[in-house]
């Protein structure tokens, strides 16, 4: 199948969708672009000729997803895609800066009681809640309802004891309706609570400061500069790295809220197709859409947004629960976030001249310095942090967009991808060599054995991923990310 993606780079190809539309633009070298299987890249062209798609990229980490591959991004100025959001609406990552220089972790005793301490404040896995762990924040369905309509607004921020200033170094700290206002939120949630659309809500809204399972997690690091290229040193300096010292990473999304919001949309979308008769693209029932302003649109933007609020103050909370754990070990800690950037959302962009909805799924923004959006922020002059897992022994980067990130809509991929099915990963990989993997890299987790389909032999090799950002003239690394403990659940994944 890779015989169809003709190179033209080393790290770039296209991908012919047909006489009628444009090609699919690929970023990854040739090795890369062996992982890409036959259903990822048919998903690919479904996806690129669905109805309203004017540009879709694949990513270096791109796998076969629901519908659009996980590892793309769907470019439509007139439609709007669930698919290519998902149902963990605004899964994301985030990144706290610790004051604390590396040797202050150097002790596997110290290591333990850091993770028994976030995990007394920070549940995991589907379903758990502030009210499964001895110090996790209370937050009261009156406020949940806040977080849902008002995302990381100054009261939302002080009530649960956030940093008001850490909405500042958030690419979104708050979603608006269909119409761009928060009216549309609480009109929208109103009429879901009456059409008892949002059962057992309560329980979902005390999720929040809350992992998944599956592939979230949090990350315990120590930052390396990459000082190579003299820009960085700047660009650390704006992000607020310090080398050598230790820094908290964060992958979550929605919760069972998101889930909730995205499967119900899902399901309406998919019976309304069928009683209208309209033929799905690919003959796939998970690309469906709805164009812009219709209500069917309308609705789903205003359900996404209810979901990105909810992740948004997630992991803020997460970070701040995080800094009061490591407080309690280590007193005198202090922390900055560094950023907040999703990878499952749909946002209202400038492409080309003209605005669209960027729907990435698996895909992170990456604006580069001097990006008209950046004006106003802290990034303005060097491009906003962007945050790539890899897998805890290969590190985590994080990188800064270079101009030539024009080419895949100012995008770039959310991490390594997956190489192995979560089924193939546990029949295949043996649990005795990954669990003495982590203790020979001295990697402490909180789990009794790792998951076997969350591996590192699960995902492919990172240092490839990175390869081909780079030589694709998307991004440069501005730091490496090295784990030092793990915090996990074995539970199926949210997204």
């Amino acid at each position: 199948m890779t015989t169809r993606m003709i190179a033209t780079g080393e790290a770039t190809a296209i991908l012919p969708a047909g006489s009628s539309h444009s090609p699919v633009t690929v970023i990854g070298t040739e090795a890369i672009r062996e992982t890409f299987d036959d259903l990822c890249l048919q998903q690919a062209i479904n996806s690129r000729t669905a109805p309203g798609v004017s540009q879709l990229v694949l990513n270096p980490d791109a796998h076969c997803g629901y519908g659009a591959p996980i590892g793309c991004v769907m470019v439509s100025p007139t439609h709007i895609y669930p698919g290519p959001v998902g149902v963990d609406i605004k899964c994301s990552m985030s990144l706290l800066q610790l004051d604390l220089p590396a040797e202050a972790i150097d002790e596997r005793p110290v290591r333990r009681e850091l993770i028994n301490a976030v995990c007394r404040r920070i549940p995991t896995g589907a379903g758990r809640g502030s009210r499964h762990v001895e110090k996790g924040r209370e937050v009261s369905t009156e406020l949940g309802k806040r977080v849902l309509t008002e995302g990381a607004s100054p009261s939302v921020c002080d009530a649960l004891g956030i940093p008001p200033e850490w909405a500042e170094r958030c690419e979104d700290s708050f979603h608006r309706g269909h119409d761009d206002t928060s009216d549309a939120l609480v009109q929208r949630l109103e009429h879901l609570e009456f059409e008892e659309a949002l059962p057992k809500l309560p329980q979902k809204l005390q999720q929040l400061g809350s992992y998944g399972g599956g592939n979230h997690f949090g990350e315990c690091e120590v930052v390396e500069l990459n000082r190579e290229q003299s820009e960085n040193e700047l660009a650390a300096q704006v992000f607020g790295l310090r080398d050598q010292h230790v820094a908290f990473l964060s992958h979550c999304g929605s919760r069972g809220i998101g889930h909730l919001l995205a499967t119900r949309q899902f399901r309406s979308l998919q019976a309304k197709f069928a009683t209208w008769g309209i033929p799905l693209p690919g003959q796939d029932r998970e690309l469906v859409y709805a164009p812009l302003g219709t209500t069917e649109a309308d609705d789903y933007l205003d359900d996404m947004a209810l979901g990105a609020n909810f992740a948004t103050v997630n992991h803020l909370l997460i970070n701040a629960l995080v800094l009061e754990a490591f407080q309690e070990i280590l007193p005198g800690t202090t922390g900055q976030l560094v950023y907040f950037i999703s990878h499952n959302i749909a946002r209202r962009e400038i492409v080309e001249n003209r605005p669209a909805w960027v729907h990435r799924k698996g895909a992170t923004r990456a604006f580069p310095a001097g990006h008209h959006a950046l004006q106003g922020t802290h990034f303005a002059e060097t491009g906003h942090p962007i945050l790539l897992p890899g897998n805890p022994q290969a590190g985590s980067s994080v990188m800064v967009a270079t101009p030539g990130a024009a080419k895949s809509c100012f995008s770039v991929n959310h991490g390594a991808g997956r190489v192995l099915g979560r089924k193939r990963a546990i029949r295949e990989l043996d649990q005795r060599a990954i669990d003495l993997s982590f203790d020979s890299a001295d990697i402490l987790t909180n789990c009794r054995t790792y998951p076997r389909d969350e591996a590192p032999a699960a995902y492919k090799n990172f240092e490839e991923v990175l390869r081909s950002v780079t030589m694709a003239d998307l991004a440069r690394e501005v730091a490496r990310l090295k784990a030092r403990f793990v915090i996990k659940d074995a539970s199926d994944a949210d997204d």
